[in-house]
């Protein structure tokens, strides 16, 4: 039996029964990922547990807003637990006017609604080969949702930045300790820093709802920052601090971890990770599905970048060709699009190679190999899901 996408699939509890008997042979990942989102109906997935870090079933993408309940978890700590009526936000060292602020105090504030796709630059780690450190994520450590808060730049107005300021430091409630890097403190909150330039941009908030919603404990109550169009680091969760410092910010997750390697006349050093690239992936069909042949195949998936797609292509030959897909919904700065391709099997059976790849509105097109340089972050490059068409 075809479903709507043209996918020849068993029923749902034959297949998992299926799935379950044969399970050393389904080593992609992708198997267990949609094998998973079939049991729980698109369910997150957890991918470790102390810190939480749960994965959204990229299978089951098909809104343009991620609901809360299914947007994806990372947890670099435990999840502390506030109280919002105890909760302050301080903004302090290189301003004329150190700022701190109750839950209400914030609320009251001019807050505008920003759209925008937070990926983890770890987002696809599971595919590199060979295995690399770091939580293992599949495709879904991506979502999208609209967020309600205090543009930055607010409340750096308010107190007044200092002319020689150059970082401004995002500090989280969360912390702990890092067991592969014994020459940092034993306990040390997780924080990131944004350029000034960047945190005076409109589009950067310090989000108290998402989705319409109070923002919910485990994406930062009662408050986080939102940094449309770089990696989800720099959106820093359960924020109670910010700090202007007049010199870039050195700190563990800024300058150890989260980096690549950038290199200048032969000779490299690490860079903090910042914009997201272009990046497109394949919904449906998953790998390892089976599609009737000589028949219509609606592919369908998202594509996402530091600003805006300008296309996407598949190709449904491994490469060979490329062919335009079509983007639904009205684009909008710093979110995803949605986008879909009708493909026309071949007519014999046998297996089928299909990739996807996105253009930014600067001209950036995903790379089809990987750069080993991105160390185990930033997996922007074309994944190929090969399928079997009978």
């Amino acid at each position: 039996m075809s479903d709507r996408w043209g996918l020849v699939r068993p029923h749902r509890r034959a297949f998992l029964a299926a799935a379950t008997a044969a399970i050393p042979a389904l080593t992609h990942p992708a198997w267990r990922l949609w094998a998973a989102d079939a049991a729980g109906g698109g369910a997150l997935v957890s991918r470790q547990k102390d810190p939480n870090n749960l994965e959204a079933p990229f299978s089951a993408v098909d809104n343009f807003i991620t609901p809360n309940e299914r947007f994806f978890v990372r947890n670099h700590f435990a999840q502390p637990q506030l109280d919002a009526n105890t909760w302050r936000l301080k903004v302090e060292g290189a301003v004329a006017q150190p700022l701190e602020l109750s839950y209400g105090d914030l609320r009251k504030l001019p807050s505008r609604t920003q759209t925008a796709t937070l990926e983890c630059a770890g987002n696809g780690r599971a595919f590199l080969t060979p295995k690399a450190k770091g939580v293992q994520w599949e495709l879904g450590a991506v979502s999208n949702a609209a967020w309600t808060g205090v543009p930055l730049a607010v409340l750096l107005e308010k107190a007044g930045v200092k002319s020689n300021a150059v970082d401004v430091v995002l500090v989280g409630a969360d912390s702990g300790t890092v067991g592969e890097a014994p020459q940092w403190p034993a306990t040390f909150p997780f924080a990131r820093s944004l350029p000034l330039d960047k945190a005076r941009r409109t589009e950067v908030v310090l989000a108290h709802q998402m989705n319409g919603k109070t923002l919910p404990p485990e994406h930062g109550y009662p408050l986080r920052a939102v940094v449309p169009g770089w990696y989800g680091v720099a959106s820093v969760k359960w924020l109670t601090r910010i700090l202007v410092t007049e010199k870039p910010f050195e700190g563990y997750f800024q300058t150890v971890d989260y980096t690549t390697v950038e290199r200048q006349n032969g000779v490299p050093s690490l860079k903090p990770i910042t914009e997201m690239q272009p990046k497109a992936s394949i919904a449906r069909p998953v790998a390892g599905d089976t599609v009737a042949a000589n028949a219509n195949v609606r592919v369908e998936g998202a594509a996402w970048a530091a600003g805006e797609v300008a296309k996407v292509e598949i190709s449904t030959d491994g490469g060979k060709t490329w062919h335009p897909a079509m983007l639904t919904g009205k684009a909008e700065p710093f979110a995803w699009r949605l986008w879909e391709y009708t493909w026309r099997t071949q007519a014999h059976p046998g297996k089928t190679t299909l990739m996807a790849r996105a253009t930014d509105d600067q001209g950036r097109v995903q790379p089809l190999e990987r750069d080993p340089d991105r160390r185990h972050y930033v997996i922007s490059h074309v994944l190929p899901v090969e399928v079997t068409v009978r």
